[in-house]
C-alpha cells in the first residue's frame, strides 16, 4: 500500500512538473495584420544600434534542442518618455547562428536553417529568396503592470501580428527594449518542415512548431 501511494505522489509530482513548465511557457498572441502605430510630432527618434542588438532563438525536436542568434539589420523607433509610439526593425536572415554546435555540424545546420542546401531550400527560411524578415510596431498596452508589445511580424512574406511582453528602458541618449523568453507557432507564418501538425506519420522525427525568441534591441537618439 505504501508503495501504491508513493507511485502516486510520484505520478502526480511529474504531473504537475510537467503542467507548470507547459504554463510557464510565454506563447505571444498571435492575430492578423493590424494598422501600423503612428507617432506623435514631439516624439523623438530613435536608430537602432545593430552591433548591440540581438534576438536569440531555441528550436526543439525529441531528441534535443538547438539554440542561436539572428542579427538586425537596420531600425528606427519613435518614443515619448519611455513609451515606443511607433517604429520598425529589419531581421538579417542570412545571419542566422547556431551557438550549441561546433564545426561542420554548426555550418550544417546553419545552411539548413537559411536554405542554402541544395533541394532543401524551402524547409525553413529560404534567405536567399526572402533574406529580410521585419517587425512594424502597431501598438502598446499595459496588463497586469506589464508592458506589452504588438507588431506585424514578416516572414516569408507571410505577415501576423503577435503581442509579447517587454521591459522599456529609456535614458536621455538611449532606448533598450527588451523580451522574456517568449514562443511564435512558425507554421504561422509556413515554415512548416518536420510539423507534425502539418504532416502525417512523423512519429519521433519531429520538430516542434514553436520557436522559443528573446530580444534585445538598443537604439539611441537621432
Amino acid at each position: 500500500m505504501r508503495k501504491s501511494i508513493l507511485s502516486t505522489f510520484v505520478i502526480a509530482a511529474f504531473l504537475t512538473a510537467v503542467v507548470g513548465c507547459k504554463n510557464d511557457k510565454k506563447e505571444a498572441e498571435t492575430s492578423e495584420v493590424q494598422d501600423a502605430a503612428s507617432a506623435q510630432a514631439e516624439a523623438m527618434e530613435f536608430t537602432v544600434d545593430t552591433s548591440a542588438s540581438v534576438i536569440e532563438w531555441k528550436g526543439s525536436k525529441p531528441t534535443g534542442e538547438h539554440t542561436g542568434t539572428i542579427a538586425l539589420s537596420e531600425g528606427t523607433f519613435s518614443a515619448n518618455d519611455s513609451i515606443i509610439e511607433s517604429g520598425s526593425f529589419v531581421i538579417d536572415m542570412q545571419s542566422i547562428n547556431v551557438t550549441d554546435l561546433e564545426g561542420q555540424d554548426k555550418a550544417d545546420l546553419e545552411a539548413h536553417l537559411m536554405g542554402t542546401v541544395e533541394g532543401k531550400e524551402g524547409d525553413f527560411f529560404n534567405a536567399t529568396k526572402f533574406p529580410e524578415a521585419t517587425f512594424e510596431v502597431t501598438g502598446i498596452s499595459e496588463e497586469n503592470g506589464q508592458k506589452m508589445l504588438s507588431g506585424n511580424l514578416t516572414i516569408k512574406e507571410e505577415t501576423k501580428n503577435i503581442t509579447f511582453p517587454v521591459s522599456i528602458n529609456r535614458t536621455e541618449d538611449t532606448i533598450e527594449i527588451t523580451s522574456e523568453e517568449f514562443t511564435i507557432d512558425r507554421t504561422n507564418w509556413n515554415v512548416n518542415f518536420g510539423s507534425k501538425s502539418v504532416f502525417d506519420g512523423l512519429g519521433d522525427n519531429f520538430v516542434s512548431d514553436d520557436i522559443a525568441l528573446k530580444i534585445d534591441i538598443k537604439a539611441t537618439k537621432v
